[in-house]
């Protein structure tokens, strides 16, 4: 998408009160369906790719927000390991897919190499058309052992890639989210754009098919891929056991040491106050 393109394009902002309200309705769906994955034994793989400040982290933040971090777990692996380099690329991966009632949430993925990899050459051609070889078929054999995969591409236009660069530069909150790395692909923009359409013409499947999030307004890519993923898993309410509080026992006596003793945390909160409660 070009530039002109984008701005003629560009939604606008969803409104904030429908945004939060609308959110935590499918946060309690994906609630309960977290329920029907433990309950069901399910293995659910989503993969979150996209340029970077696309939008994948804040998706992932609210997919997993009110989620068992026992049952759902993202997956943001460093840079391989020398010893990483030498196995067979899916290897590393492989050791953090789910096991029976789990979900894992991929913060980018084996597509590393069919994007940051090939641009910046990180690996050889040969490496790369391997991977577009085998990638289909590594997704088939998951597919068919049971796992449940989708993949997520968000998509940004450069202004506003560069807008959300400027924002993190600017926030020291959140200066930790911008590298040298992300800054080299502004001026890549066309080789990445070409390694995507590359990746999506080799891996775009009928079995493992890419659903693209478009995620110029933030509010609004995250509550379509969510509902898009609450919608195309197949799952539905468990009657979860009735649970009751059981009334307190009367004490046997005990009484607590003097609390001048315990190494308290000192109150901070108090000098805000200016005051102890």
């Amino acid at each position: 998408m070009t530039t002109a393109e984008a701005k003629q394009k560009k939604p606008k902002r969803f409104p904030k009160k429908i945004y939060e309200a609308e959110l935590l309705r499918l946060q309690g769906e994906l609630v309960q369906m977290q329920e029907w994955v433990k309950a069901t034994g399910t293995r659910l793989v989503v993969i979150f790719e996209g340029r970077d400040a696309a939008g994948k982290g804040g998706a992932i933040q609210r997919v997993v927000e009110n989620l068992n971090p026992r049952v759902a777990r993202i997956v943001a692996l460093p840079a391989p390991t020398e010893r990483e380099r030498t196995q067979w690329y899916f290897q590393r991966y492989v050791q953090h897919l789910p096991a029976a009632g789990e979900i894992v949430l991929l913060d980018r993925s084996w597509y590393n190499r069919a994007g940051v990899e090939r641009v910046m050459g990180f690996c050889t051609p040969q490496e790369y058309d391997r991977f577009l070889r085998q990638c289909p078929t590594f997704e088939d054999m998951l597919i068919e052992d049971g796992i449940l995969l989708r993949k997520y591409w968000f998509s940004v236009s450069p202004d506003e890639q560069e807008k959300r660069f400027r924002e993190r530069l600017e926030n020291p909150l959140k200066r930790w989210k911008l590298s040298p790395m992300d800054l080299e692909s502004i001026s890549r923009w066309d080789e990445y754009s070409k390694a995507k359409d590359d990746m999506l013409a080799a891996t775009d499947t009928d079995i493992a098919p890419w659903t693209i999030v478009e995620s110029e307004d933030k509010r609004r890519s995250r509550l379509n891929m969510i509902a898009h993923l609450l919608h195309t898993v197949p799952w539905s309410p468990i009657e979860l056991p009735t649970l009751e509080i059981p009334a307190r026992p009367p004490g046997d006596g005990y009484v607590r040491p003097p609390r001048e003793l315990d190494r308290a945390v000192p109150d901070h909160a108090a000098t805000l106050l200016g005051k102890k409660d």
